[in-house]
C-alpha cells in the first residue's frame, strides 16, 4: 500500500473504532492496546500500566509476525503469549515504523472485521 491508502484506511479505521468504543480517536498505542487485549484473550479488564506496556508488546510481536520477524513460543503459566526475535528488523527511519505499524494494523482489524 501507499502511504496515501495506508493514511486514509487509518482514518477510517480510528473513525470506526472511536464510534464502537465511544471514544476519542485512537491513536497508535491505543490501537496497539486493543489488539494486544484481542491477542491475549482474557476480554477487557482492568490491566496494571506494565500490562497495558506488555499489551502493546504482544501486539507489536503479533504483527510483525505477519512479516517473519516473530514467531509465537508459546503460552506461559498464566496465558500470556511468548514471542522470539527470528529475523532482524531494518532499521526503518521512525516515519517508516510508523506507516509500517499503521499499515499492519490496518490489515489486522480488516481480517477482524472481514470475519463479521
Amino acid at each position: 500500500m501507499k502511504p496515501s491508502e495506508i493514511n486514509a484506511k487509518w482514518k477510517i479505521l480510528q473513525e470506526r473504532i472511536s464510534r464502537e468504543f465511544n471514544s476519542e480517536f485512537p491513536d497508535l498505542k491505543v490501537m496497539l492496546f486493543l489488539i494486544g487485549v484481542q491477542e491475549l484473550g482474557k476480554g477487557p479488564k482492568k490491566y496494571s500500566k506494565r500490562q497495558k506496556e506488555e499489551l502493546m508488546h504482544i501486539a507489536t510481536c503479533r504483527l510483525l509476525s505477519e512479516m517473519g520477524f516473530y514467531e509465537l513460543e508459546g503460552l506461559d503459566q498464566d496465558g500470556w503469549p511468548h514471542w522470539k526475535l527470528v529475523k532482524a528488523i531494518p532499521p526503518y527511519t521512525m516515519l517508516e515504523q510508523e506507516m509500517l505499524m499503521k499499515s499492519l494494523v490496518v490489515n489486522y482489524f480488516e481480517d477482524i472485521y472481514s470475519a463479521d
